[in-house]
């Protein structure tokens, strides 16, 4: 892994009407059949168990019996099979309509496909895949692509016989002779490594499990550097050396982090120079590294201060440094071979702060410096000479995704990078930054899809505290905005994570049939900067429910959408997003999607045995703290859930999810059953052989996206449209 993989790892994601309609006329000499009866809703039983916070508060929680660690519990395995039967009948209607969005999905897959092969040591690595098959071929050719074939892994192979199964990552030894790799079974992201012999095709001996999926090779070739996870929490605790052969109980301690708050990544420089581990919390980090070739003491870069971040790299004798210290939107550093360490002081500014753009990241190569920008809520990115001339990469569309391809080697003056906007799928590109030639390496093919039939805009609706809200809108160019359609709003809003306007081949779908796509670039993510991601937690992360609400409005109120015609959609905190707002405005979503949602905000982030508790209480905040146990408590979804009438529901989650446990949607389940007062449908889809991702192959996922759009579609009343019917409108 290069360290510009590493800032990734750190970073530490209603039938019930259809039931009513009235029976259609009885013709051709058949007899007419009232529908049948629909099926009992799953009841959880109410068991009394009271949470109590470290300041005297206490709550009841009735449906806490819900939790099991273990998995075993026979009365939780009841429940949650009863909910996937009463889904499986309540869906059962929509079988057919379901089938065909699951061939049109799979249809705009183009499956015997490739990735752009990119060179590194030697070797072109590309990815692949068959016909028919779930998962890639990771492969590579030596010196030419006309060089034979000689493949890496056939995941196909690895997977068969397992109802779960992820590779996640590999690592390629310094001499091109060994690969390690990190693959997952059950889908809690607790990885094994093992390592392949690539020149005889052996599997040796060498398996640890518990680890991350983060690897890293030492220069000798047979040691292997991983994170150790912690067996209660699954948070990555040590770095450890494993020398090939040697029992596992024998790794060596690299290092150890005592804080539980900060996430664990590891990765070479760009100079191929240092070994480095990173940790990062919400609000700073640290890089202790050490020389490759001879590995020894790991220096601290510079130490950890609250409130300050940095990522660094290293090539052509100098550091350069990506960092927040007096730089809200942060800005980049330099510190040359031969100064100390440990001292900021001693850092050189290369690209000063801006007010309006958020740098994200960079790439360094021989003479220029590539830098990942966003501003205006688009991704950008600009080249700098080392002379100090400086130029974008130049955008064709005025609502774009724009970043970083992968540039595995710095000695060339071709940069990649990747461009896609709503209505453009994923392209790559490479660019001379010499000539200014550009070269479109690859668009993903996408079969039966037209480009020119879809427009799409960025608008800004007003939120209630006047800030202006982007958003992205997708629609068919025949689309009418007289406030009749349907709208389908997506949106996340944590962590700082931004969501771009890229090209999603599966909402063609939705889009086809009438509806209206949009984005909601709420505060939480960072699209505007960093304040947009400061105003969207803690004790301001109401705005995150309130934008998204907003947004709904404003797009209602402009035409985009009829009132009664609002889908909505998130998963993860996203799903939290998803339940806060059904609280809060219940009245303005027909139906509502939350996958994977974090709903149980208070009781999970009471609990430090939890995964990802400790190192998010300065995204959320420590309820621990009376001050943010009433702010978070006033907003958790599952804390304030009344009776009263919600919107259709689908809710989705994976037995073995070690991001959002199972148990805080089975929860949130049970008490809308018990507590709502409409007879909106709501269903519980639980993956018994999953995690947070979901299923692991490539066509599995779309029969689970199907379902949810058939869902969507008949509450919406789209369902009795096709393709067809959306082509012929004018």
């Amino acid at each position: 892994m290069r360290l510009a993989l590493l800032t990734s790892a750190l970073i530490a994601a209603g039938l019930a009407a259809c039931a009513s309609q009235p029976p259609q006329p009885a013709c051709c000499g058949h007899e007419l059949h009232e529908p049948a009866p629909a099926p009992a809703a799953p009841v959880a039983a109410r068991k009394p168990y009271e949470v109590r916070a470290p300041h005297g508060a206490v709550r009841q929680d009735e449906y806490y019996w819900l939790r099991d660690d273990k998995r075993e519990d026979p009365e939780v395995l009841a429940y949650l099979r009863a909910e996937n039967a009463y889904a499986d009948a309540v869906l059962a209607p929509l079988e057919g309509l379901e089938e065909r969005l699951y061939q049109e999905l799979v249809g705009r897959v183009k499956q015997d496909d490739s990735s752009v092969p990119y060179l590194e040591d030697g070797y072109w690595y590309y990815t692949r895949y068959e016909t028919g098959k779930e998962y890639p071929i990771h492969a590579r050719r030596k010196g030419s692509l006309d060089a034979p074939e000689q493949v890496l892994f056939d995941v196909n192979v690895m997977a068969e016989g397992k109802n779960f199964f992820q590779l996640a990552n590999y690592e390629v030894s310094e001499d091109g002779r060994l690969v390690a790799w990190a693959e997952d079974t059950v889908g809690r992201r607790q990885y094994v490594l093992r390592v392949k012999d690539l020149e005889t095709g052996e599997i040796l001996s060498d398996s640890i499990a518990g680890a991350s999926a983060d690897l890293m090779w030492g220069d000798d070739g047979r040691t292997l550097y991983y994170i150790e996870n912690d067996r209660e929490t699954l948070l990555g605790k040590r770095v450890k050396a494993h020398v090939l052969g040697t029992p596992t109980d024998a790794d060596r301690l690299v290092y150890e982090e005592p804080d539980d708050s900060f996430y664990m990544g590891i990765g070479r420089t760009r100079s191929d120079r240092y070994l480095c581990i990173g940790v990062e919390s919400t609000v700073s980090s640290e890089m202790r590294c050490t020389e490759a070739a001879r590995p020894g003491e790991w220096r601290v870069l510079a130490p950890r201060q609250r409130d300050i971040e940095y990522q660094a790299d290293h090539y052509a004798g100098r550091w350069v440094i990506n960092t927040n210290w007096e730089a809200q939107n942060f800005r980049l550093m330099s510190l040359a071979d031969g100064q100390p360490w440990g001292d900021r002081n001693l850092w050189r500014e290369l690209v000063p702060h801006s007010p309006d753009v958020l740098i994200s990241g960079f790439e360094l190569f021989d003479g220029f410096m590539a830098i990942q920008e966003r501003s205006g809520g688009l991704d950008r990115v600009r080249l700098r000479h080392d002379d100090g001339r400086e130029a974008f990469v130049a955008a064709d569309e005025n609502v774009y995704a724009m970043g970083l391809a992968v540039n595995a080697e710095p000695e060339t003056e071709w940069l990649r990078y990747t461009y896609t906007s709503p209505t453009t799928p994923a392209s790559t590109f490479e660019l001379n930054v010499k000539t200014g030639e550009r070269r479109l390496l690859k668009e993903q093919p996408v079969p039966g899809y037209d480009k020119s039939k879809y427009a799409a805009q960025r608008i800004w609706a007003t939120a209630r505290d006047g800030t202006r809200i982007p958003v992205t809108v997708l629609h068919r160019k025949d689309f009418r905005r007289d406030g009749t359609a349907a709208l389908y709003q997506y949106a996340y809003g944590s962590y700082g994570s931004s969501t771009s306007p890229a090209f999603n081949a599966n909402v063609i779908s939705l889009v086809d049939r009438g509806a209206v796509y949009a984005i909601a670039h709420v505060r939480g993510g960072q699209e505007m900067g960093r304040q947009w991601y400061e105003d969207g937690k803690l004790l301001k992360k109401v705005n995150t429910f309130t934008d998204f609400i907003d947004v709904t409005d404003f797009l209602v109120a402009e035409g985009y959408a009829a009132p009664g015609r609002v889908a909505a959609m998130g998963g993860s905190a996203g799903g939290l997003l998803m339940g806060a707002v059904a609280n809060m405005a219940p009245e303005k979503y027909r139906v509502i999607v939350a996958h994977v949602p974090f709903v149980d905000v208070v009781t999970t982030m009471l609990d430090e045995t939890i995964p990802l508790t400790t190192n998010e209480y300065d995204e959320w905040g420590n309820p621990a703290d009376p001050v943010y146990y009433e702010y978070m408590l006033s907003y958790s979804p599952y804390d304030n859930v009344e009776r009263k009438g919600y919107p259709a529901l689908l809710v989705t989650t994976g037995l073995w999810d070690s991001q959002v446990q199972y148990f805080e949607p089975a929860k949130w389940v049970a008490r809308l059953r018990a507590r709502k007062t409409d007879d909106n449908p709501l269903l519980f889809r639980i993956n018994m052989e999953a995690g947070h991702g979901g299923k692991s192959g490539r066509f599995q996922r779309y029969r689970e996206r199907a379902e949810e759009y058939a869902f969507v579609l008949q509450q919406l009343g789209l369902a009795e449209r096709g393709v067809a019917d959306a082509d012929s409108r004018r």
